[in-house]
């Protein structure tokens, strides 16, 4: 098969123009600040959710039968960069790609009970996997004993995205047979979740699970292919957090740019200075690769399943795309900071709320560290 063009299609950029002008609309960086400055006590609009679902944004991978739009990861890439841009706190990368991807490979039931209502905005499912500081979902030490007609959980998450706000929660966790992903109610007996507010005032959660028993219709798929369910949502998920990450760099360097055609200094504009241009000039390369990067993992996600798990050729540019979109994003904030002089570490200014994001995003779902070492295994390194 011919590798595609890495370019937009027009419906494609049509999807973009129209989350781009909604989020500047109706989500820009004030959005956030509010949130913040309020201390609201979700720290998300589940009003904007709702509008995210008028517009179609929040169901854009689900099929059209549950009420989404039924495109794929490039689109839902396209969507994820535009928040990028924004800042915008929004349970999409949760709810609209890694829950929504799991629960598409769940019964009719579990299907038809939470994807209208996540296409809708109306509900917001969050996925449990990581436990400690860095992303590892190979050393899950939570644990699903099967009890009776069903299965008893026992464990802590971390990092759940908006899992303090979350109407049910997809918990991960190894049983004696493979991986099991469980709908689990937050209000259920021994389940206890605490808000953690991240530094870039986005949302997260810790859910610690004692003794909770769920029935085996919770069960969503089954133990034996629960880790390629698994590996599938965080592989579009970690394409998107990408794509987050190439959106929050590519506005860092905008608002730089804009700032070094205005401001002056021994009477000239910043911008003239020849060191600052042949430094502006190498960043707007390395984020056009990374942009490249991450369009063609989101292709790849598009191409399908490999035949051979060994040959999954789209998770290796997953962990390309997001191992790169990870340092071009870091050396956007640094160099926007830098090139901003003291003022840039004030918070009157955004580019320092888009370092804080930056620091996030990379960590989520695997820093460039961990992409890396996945690339070499994957290579037989």
């Amino acid at each position: 098969m011919r590798p595609m063009p890495l370019i937009l299609t027009e419906e494609q950029t049509m999807l973009k123009e129209a989350a781009d002008g909604f989020l500047n609309e109706k989500a820009p960086i004030a959005h956030l600040r509010k949130l913040r400055d309020s201390r609201d006590p979700a720290g998300v609009s589940r009003e904007l959710w709702r509008a995210f679902g008028e517009m179609g944004f929040a169901g854009v991978i689900i099929p059209e039968a549950h009420g989404g739009s039924g495109l794929g990861a490039v689109e839902a890439g396209v969507v994820a960069e535009a928040l990028g841009r924004t800042l915008t706190p929004s349970p999409f990368l949760g709810s609209g790609v890694l829950a929504a991807t799991v629960l598409k490979g769940g019964s009719e039931a579990q299907q038809s009970a939470w994807l209208p209502k996540i296409a809708a905005g109306e509900a917001i499912v969050a996925l449990a996997v990581d436990e400690g500081p860095k992303h590892a979902p190979a050393k899950m030490a939570a644990t699903a004993e099967r009890a009776g007609n069903g299965f008893r959980l026992n464990g802590a998450k971390a990092m759940v995205l908006d899992g303090h706000v979350a109407d049910a929660l997809i918990v991960a966790a190894p049983t004696d047979e493979g991986i099991g992903l469980f709908l689990v109610d937050p209000s259920t007996d021994g389940v206890a979740v605490e808000r953690r507010v991240m530094v870039d005032a986005h949302n997260a959660a810790r859910v610690t699970l004692s003794d909770v028993a769920v029935d085996a219709d919770a069960l969503i798929g089954s133990v034996e292919d629960g880790a390629a369910l698994l590996e599938g949502a965080l592989n579009l998920g970690r394409a998107c957090a990408a794509a987050s990450l190439t959106g929050a760099g590519d506005e860092a360097f905008r608002l730089t740019l804009e700032y070094l055609r205005t401001r002056k200094q021994f009477g000239k504009l910043i911008g003239e200075f020849q060191a600052l241009q042949h430094r502006a000039a190498h960043l707007f390369t390395e984020l056009e690769i990374a942009k490249a990067a991450v369009l063609g993992a989101l292709q790849a996600l598009d191409a399908g399943p490999p035949v051979k798990p060994e040959d999954d050729a789209a998770a290796l540019a997953v962990s390309v795309a997001k191992a790169k979109a990870g340092r071009v994003a870091e050396l956007a904030v640094q160099e926007a900071v830098q090139m901003h002089g003291g003022v840039g570490m004030t918070d009157e200014f955004d580019v320092g709320l888009f370092m804080k994001r930056v620091r996030v995003l990379n960590e989520l779902l695997g820093d460039a560290g961990f992409h890396q070492e996945r690339m070499a295994r994957s290579q037989g390194f």
